[in-house]
């Protein structure tokens, strides 16, 4: 009996032929990965810490929390990885008070260990240099405490304030202009959650507020926990437009710049990021990786670089340090002249060395790789840019102008009073 002929359409389905496909190719077995260590370590690092941390691996060493652990902090601890000089350890004997010594394993791994000399080691070993105070000097030479509304919240700048987060540091610069705050003796202090809050409630009632400086010490010593939620108080007031962290912690603690960190700090921007940089020497392969993931993270990064007697003030040793930072994506934001904080004097340079290399990097490198040069004016001024003057006079309606390289041009400027 043969099948009826007439069918429902709805009731037919087409089969596509599957075309034929190609035998997999059998696959050997992986080899075993050999573990890797997610952040770099230079060899200099790894022989350092070989030497003077035996049984220290390369997770504890890459862990920023044992970095805070394992700082230098006693004369007993800087004599196991110094030489010190009888001025240095006289220096760190009589010292009392705030600022204390405090240096991470990886940043001692770039000092010259025998050298009392070399530049990194000069900025973080106290001297005999500190006890002499120079007129003009003062533990609060700009002012901040004057302009303090809330505990922690100065408010100097009309539409921007600095939020000083925690007493704090890794590591203390012996020109530090908060040396009076900062490494309080009988424990680190840190601002607690009570006092930001009072900050908060200051900045919710300030609409004109539309910038925020996190700084203090440094914000990135603050656990990940701690940051994401003040990060997130201040990105929920609505008049902020964007908010930026003043940190040394890339430089100094590089491995603290966690996978885990800037997934946090992406999730609140607009967010700035300024990194105290000093030296070509720590342009380290770790700080490399640390600005990396930075700016890979979307934050702008820029530089503050304090100008220091003996350790910076050479416009070729300046003129390295900005072309390495751009070359690592970090812009050079702000030469400072180092600030008249009691006990610096053997920092400071004249005003006019500043000039000088600002003069010496213009037009002979590109304006990206030039910093602002300023002086945060004792007393609470604010900072006041300085720049080499390139106005030499006027010829009737010609502005006469200096360029980088001493010549004169003439520029039409009939209506004009400068240089009169």
């Amino acid at each position: 009996m043969g099948l009826p002929v007439a069918r429902r359409r709805d009731s037919l389905k087409i089969v596509k032929p599957v075309p034929h496909e190609a035998p997999q190719a059998v696959r050997a077995p992986e080899a075993p990965r050999k573990p890797v260590h997610l952040f770099p370590i230079a060899p200099a690092s790894r022989a350092f810490y070989r030497r003077f941390y035996p049984g220290t691996g390369p997770s504890e060493w890459n862990d920023w929390r044992w970095q805070m652990r394992s700082r230098i902090r006693s004369l007993d601890d800087l004599e196991r990885v110094f030489a010190l000089s009888p001025e240095e350890r006289e220096a760190v004997a009589r010292h009392t008070g705030p600022l204390p010594v405090g240096i991470t394993p990886y940043y001692a791994s770039l000092m010259g260990r025998a050298n009392p000399g070399e530049a990194l080691r000069r900025t973080h070993v106290m001297t005999p240099d500190e006890y002499l105070l120079t007129p003009g000097e003062a533990d609060d030479p700009l002012g901040e405490d004057h302009d303090t509304v809330v505990p922690g919240l100065v408010h100097r700048y009309p539409d921007r304030v600095l939020f000083l987060v925690t007493g704090t540091c890794s590591t203390y610069c012996r020109y530090c202009t908060r040396s009076r705050m900062v490494g309080n003796p009988g424990g680190e202090y840190e601002f607690s959650t009570r006092q930001w809050e009072k900050a908060l409630a200051y900045l919710e009632e300030h609409t004109e507020v539309r910038d925020v400086l996190l700084s203090g010490g440094d914000p990135l010593t603050l656990g990940d926990d701690k940051l994401d939620w003040l990060l997130g108080r201040l990105r929920a007031i609505r008049h902020i437009e964007f908010l930026r962290i003043g940190t040394k912690m890339p430089v100094v603690t590089p491995q603290r710049v966690t996978k885990a960190l800037t997934r946090i700090l992406k999730k609140h921007h607009p967010l700035w990021m300024s990194i105290h940089f000093t030296h070509p020497a720590e342009l380290t392969a770790e700080t490399q990786e640390a600005v990396a993931r930075l700016a890979d993270a979307g934050i702008p990064l820029g530089s503050q670089t304090v100008l220091l007697k003996g350790i910076n003030d050479d416009a070729a040793v300046m003129k390295s340090l900005m072309h390495g930072l751009l070359r690592n994506r970090v812009k050079p934001y702000y030469l400072y002249m180092c600030d008249p904080i009691r006990g610096s004097a053997h920092f400071r340079t004249p005003v006019e060395k500043g000039l000088e290399i600002i003069s010496a990097l213009r037009g002979h490198t590109t304006g990206y790789a030039t910093p602002i040069f300023c002086i945060d004016a004792p007393g609470g001024g604010g900072k006041i840019q300085l720049a080499p003057d390139p106005v030499m006079g006027r010829d009737g309606d010609f502005l006469l102008l200096r360029n980088f390289e001493g010549n004169i041009y003439r520029y039409p400027d009939p209506q004009g009073t400068l240089g009169r």
